[in-house]
């Protein structure tokens, strides 16, 4: 059993939390990307006016194109690099199998703080502390 904890957020190349992931190696947590892909900025997005989608962004696509690989496999490439661990989701057997394929090749440093750069602050998605029975009234009956 590893003496690491673990605490799950949303990191995408458009909220990457610094602060936080710093935060997290200091006590030794293993940090938890949910919607690492950037999913929640195209089906949920907080601010209309935020970016809409990694996957479609230049620096994203440009280095899929340098590797022969996906936008979002790239992405994926940019979370292990960083020492998190992504949860995709998808209902795509095609999709599922290519988020595994992330151990062929690897980021330089520079490509990671191109990416990093793409950072805006913007959460996409509700605010965690906003979401409560009234705002997200679904219920799970037993």
């Amino acid at each position: 059993m590893s003496s690491q904890l673990s605490t799950r957020s949303r990191f995408t190349p458009y909220f990457s939390q610094p602060e936080l992931q710093a935060a997290h190696a200091r006590y030794g947590i293993v940090t938890q990307a949910w919607s690492p892909i950037g999913g929640v900025y195209v089906y949920r997005p907080a601010d209309p006016n935020a970016p809409k989608n990694p996957l479609v962004d230049p620096t994203i696509v440009d280095l899929a194109t340098k590797y022969g690989k996906t936008p979002a496999q790239v992405i994926l490439r940019w979370h292990i690099q960083h020492e998190r661990c992504a949860i995709p989701k998808s209902v795509h057997a095609n999709r599922s199998a290519e988020n595994f394929d992330v151990f062929d090749f690897e980021l330089t440093t520079a490509e990671l703080a191109t990416i990093d750069a793409l950072d805006t602050g913007h959460r996409g998605g509700p605010e965690p502390d906003l979401i409560d029975t009234t705002t997200y009234p679904y219920r799970v009956e037993n």
